[in-house]
């Protein structure tokens, strides 16, 4: 039910104070929910991790690859998710716009009429005036203002802040993305060159024991049996290459889209020493508890926490009455008896309506309740996601810290046996040359030599790939922006022809890269 009351100017002035100054905010603050975190990592006595700082902003550069930090930093300009990402926080951006401008009145519209009437002879205004044609023509202006007595448009601002900076962790979180993915690719590249280098080289060593074996063969020293086990061994070799060649084109593939560019073999990009690349003696990891402000997905899952929140109070606020003030001024003039439509313009033609207005949804049979309640569970759920994105964070720190330390160890000891491996294959080819020892145990040898190179060159990409991990589940990488604008000059410039967008496409709009996190923010009270 609504009632228009009017009252005098001073009275309304003394209403408007009483109403900005005793308003309130409905609904709750946001408080951060407690999560749990280790002290220290399980692996944290290992010397090849440092607990007492993190240094992760650049970490690529820590495998001293030249190639690497070339792709990685073509990525970040040219990739097409991370431009997306970018403009997705200044579509964030516009709806805070949105939300802060309900604060002011929010409702302004001029209008303007020409209209030219004709009442029915047989209509009630008859029986009084015998007037059936005239025209009329209006000018006015009406504006309502909704005050926000309970804090629903504070809050809605809330919501919209948050959502913000839930968009500019999304995009922070694409750059961690980006970082690790470019690097988990190149070190697979390189690991496949070698895999396939090593391939190539013992094809052309069993092609010399063929060759031999053929020999002997021919001579008569040796039977058949010998050429055709080399001819099995040789061809199992050459099929083991075309696969190795379908994953590293896959892999080249997927790092062409990476870069924006369409699939390509990247000869240029690659050029250069085809070498896996090797990680530090020892890495920084810091502690557990550093995730909380490094990670942006969660700090994005803790945003979107407090957004929600926010939107409790917005919904909450429908309980209470909504007080307005609503006004119009106009000018109307018509045509009839000794008037002209061109005395709209005199002051006598002046029309006014202005006063307090008063909204209250007093029967909606537990609705608005119930929508409160539901934006509360929606909240909860938020908050356990949040709780759970940390433990799953540590989990992901956890997994690739063993697999990394775990895979040198494994690296170490296939380095040996590859050695070992090469050395059998020595004795076994002279002994066979000398014929103290059968075909049989040359090949074996092969065969061994083959699996421990392809095991320890495999194991030596998973190490670096196990170390790319570890930054990837630290959050390390997005701070690549730091003092660079979230969406590219050329997108901007055609965003900029198409809309008006003011000064939200100048950096000085955008937030610059920090850790900042809802528990640590002093809500703007607009």
């Amino acid at each position: 039910m609504r009632w228009d009351i009017k009252f005098t100017g001073s009275y309304l002035a003394c209403l408007l104070i009483f109403l900005l100054l005793t308003s309130c905010m409905v609904g709750p603050d946001y408080v951060s929910p407690a999560t749990e975190t280790a002290s220290q990592w399980l692996e944290a006595e290992d010397k090849r991790l440092n607990t007492t700082s993190t240094h992760d902003q650049n970490w690529w550069k820590t495998f001293n690859d030249p190639v690497l930090n070339q792709l990685i930093d073509r990525a970040y300009l040219d990739n097409l998710n991370i431009r997306a990402a970018g403009v997705r926080v200044l579509e964030a951006r516009a709806q805070l716009g949105i939300a802060i401008g309900d604060i002011y009145p929010q409702n302004q519209q001029l209008t303007s009429s020409l209209s030219k009437v004709h009442l029915s002879e047989r209509a009630s205004q008859a029986a009084f005036s015998k007037i059936f044609d005239y025209a009329q023509t209006q000018l006015g202006l009406t504006a309502s203002w909704e005050i926000d007595f309970w804090g629903k448009f504070r809050r809605a601002i809330e919501s919209a802040d948050a959502g913000f900076q839930a968009a500019l962790a999304d995009y922070n979180n694409a750059l961690v993305s980006l970082t690790a993915d470019v690097a988990n690719a190149y070190v697979t590249i390189r690991t496949l060159e070698k895999r396939l280098s090593i391939a190539r080289q013992n094809v052309e060593t069993q092609k010399e024991s063929l060759h031999i074996a053929e020999i002997r063969y021919n001579g008569g020293t040796t039977s058949e049996r010998d050429v055709e086990q080399a001819r099995t061994v040789l061809a199992n070799t050459q099929a083991s290459i075309p696969a190795l060649e379908i994953g590293l084109r896959q892999q080249q593939n997927a790092l062409s889209v990476l870069l924006g560019i369409p699939p390509s073999r990247m000869n240029d990009l690659l050029a250069g020493t085809a070498q896996i690349p090797s990680p530090p003696m020892q890495v920084a990891v810091g502690i557990p508890a550093e995730l909380l402000r490094r990670r942006p997905d969660v700090r994005h899952a803790e945003w979107q926490a407090a957004a929600q929140s926010a939107s409790i109070g917005v919904t909450k606020a429908a309980l209470y009455p909504a007080i307005s003030l609503t006004g119009t001024f106009g000018l109307l003039s018509t045509d009839v008896g000794s008037f002209a439509l061109g005395d709209v313009f005199l002051w006598k033609s002046r029309t006014a309506n202005f006063g307090p207005a008063l909204q209250w949804n007093i029967f909606n049979y537990g609705q608005i309740t119930n929508q409160v309640r539901v934006q509360d569970a929606r909240l909860q759920e938020l908050l356990v996601n949040y709780q759970n994105t940390v433990l799953t964070a540590q989990r992901e720190v956890e997994d690739n810290l063993v697999a990394f330390l775990r895979s040198q160890e494994r690296a170490q000891s296939l380095g040996e046996s590859t050695a070992a491996a090469q050395r059998s294959l020595d004795l076994a080819t002279l002994q066979y040359r000398q014929g103290i020892t059968d075909f049989t145990t040359v090949l074996t040898a092969q065969q061994a030599l083959l699996s421990e190179q392809d095991n320890l060159a495999s194991t030596l990409g998973d190490i670096s790939n196990n170390l790319v991990g570890v930054y990837r589940a630290l959050g390390g990488g997005w701070q690549i922006r730091e003092g660079k604008d979230v969406v590219p000059d050329s997108i901007k410039e055609q965003m900029a022809k198409r809309t008006d967008w003011g000064g939200l496409l100048s950096p000085a709009a955008q937030p610059s890269p920090d850790t900042q996190t809802p528990s640590g923010v002093s809500w703007p009270r607009w």
